[in-house]
């Protein structure tokens, strides 16, 4: 899918040095970066998912641990 991306001058200079280091494009750039904030938010959604399933499973033995 085709998408336009305004990027401030300052970040497009940045990126344009990181891609020639890596002789990559910039196009490569911003499609790693969106996978790692992607795989990035995943993983927080599920770990706080998962809190909430071990609190509430645990729930009574937690609060016998604040009361200890």
């Amino acid at each position: 899918m085709a998408m336009t991306v305004r990027l401030p001058e300052e970040l497009d200079t940045q990126l344009e040095v990181i891609a020639r280091a890596r002789h990559t494009s910039k196009h490569a750039l911003l499609i790693e970066a969106a996978m790692r904030f992607v795989n990035s938010e995943s993983k927080t959604d599920r770990v706080l998912s998962l809190t909430d399933e071990i609190t509430d499973r645990y729930a009574d033995t937690i609060r016998r641990l604040e009361d200890a």
